[in-house]
């Protein structure tokens, strides 16, 4: 009897613990799905713009430095201690115009020696020239004499070479930088004195990849733009292309011509530079914003109608769509795929969303772009 007690109290028991279990992961879990599906799910506000058609040119962006050509440090072939300074700092030169002058008093006097050596040869050669002539003077003294006043002359020509290296001249016009040296100062062989720059014309230089070599040419159209004057662009032309391709980078460097009659643009400013690779053409643009960029493929929102009866009247959901992105420019970039013109893509909002999310167009989020910030 007490044995088939203890058997109905442990069925009792296990169809309780059963009961229980059965509760807790079958029956609990389902009431809690039915529950939140019954509940009407959150609709995000985003903010939307229609992607459009444009003509699009392609172009290629690059970066580079302005540089002054022609552009030295002015210097003396020999040593020597600065007598006149003949310029001021900034000062825009001729080409010849006197810049330094160092002591050449030494020279000045080996001038005045010379000079009196080469009139006394002159006199010794003119009177051996006469007797050689007249068949009295020796051959003999008619060379040495000529030799005498050769050699008189060679040294005179030696001692004004030597003056004129103590003269330093512009070699060339343009715009002087602030003096390195001061009446007085000992300057050795070579060392700088001051910077001169021709500044217009002024050139870039700049790498292109050599993908896009191509599309390069002497004379093409370059636009430019430095961070000194922003809003403001540049115009020139490509002057040079370099006759080989750097191996380290793949890439090819191209020099850009600009006219500077302004001198705004210096040598050393950092320049961004734009130019076309083709001809304008048919693309499907949208805002960079609307481009979600990833390890696993690029993709955008697009705003589709629940309901296409209805239009964008009724409720709205999302559709993630992977893009294949082309050139961008400014705050647009071109959907080669993936999206056509008129959809409305998510410009802002993104991060809240998932595939077939309903969405609500909310206009009170327009885009506004971002303030230019200094490029590096």
């Amino acid at each position: 009897m007490r044995k088939f007690v203890f058997i109905i109290v442990f069925v009792i028991l296990a169809a309780l613990v059963g009961g229980i279990y059965h509760f807790h992961f079958n029956l609990k879990p389902e009431f809690a799905r039915a529950a939140i599906s019954s509940m009407p799910r959150p609709v995000a506000g985003v903010a939307v713009e229609e992607a459009r058609a444009e003509n699009w040119a392609s172009s290629v962006s690059s970066i580079g430095t302005f540089r002054a050509v022609p552009g030295i440090d002015v210097s003396s072939q020999v040593a020597g201690v600065v007598a006149e300074i003949a310029f001021e700092n900034g000062q825009d030169v001729q080409k010849g115009a006197l810049l330094v002058r160092l002591d050449d008093s030494t020279e000045q006097a080996d001038l005045r020696s010379n000079l009196a050596m080469l009139k006394n040869a002159n006199l010794a050669y003119e009177r051996q020239k006469s007797l050689s002539a007249s068949g009295v003077g020796a051959k003999a003294n008619f060379d040495l004499a000529q030799a005498v006043r050769d050699q008189a002359a060679g040294a005179e020509d030696r001692t004004r070479a030597l003056i004129g290296q103590k003269t330093i001249l512009a070699p060339f016009a343009g715009r002087l930088g602030i003096r390195k040296v001061d009446v007085g100062q000992y300057v050795a062989a070579g060392a700088a004195m001051v910077s001169l720059q021709q500044l217009d014309p002024i050139y870039l230089d700049f790498q292109v990849p050599e993908q896009n070599y191509a599309h390069l040419a002497a004379g093409q159209e370059v636009v430019a733009d430095v961070d000194a004057f922003a809003g403001k662009t540049f115009r020139g032309k490509i002057s040079n292309i370099d006759a080989r391709v750097d191996p380290a980078t793949r890439s090819v460097l191209v020099r850009a011509e600009f006219a500077n009659p302004d001198k705004k643009l210096m040598p050393g400013m950092f320049g961004h530079v734009d130019f076309a690779t083709g001809e304008a053409a048919k693309a499907v643009t949208a805002p960079r914003t609307a481009v979600a960029f990833s390890l696993y493929g690029d993709s955008v929102f697009v705003v589709v109608p629940d309901d296409a009866a209805k239009g964008f009247e009724g409720p709205l959901h999302v559709e993630r769509r992977t893009v294949k992105v082309g050139d961008a420019r400014e705050d647009r970039i071109v959907l080669l795929e993936g999206v056509k013109p008129g959809e409305k893509v998510v410009a802002e909002g993104q991060i809240k969303l998932q595939p077939n999310a309903p969405v609500k167009i909310d206009a009170d989020k327009p885009m506004k772009p971002q303030a230019v910030r200094p490029r590096e």
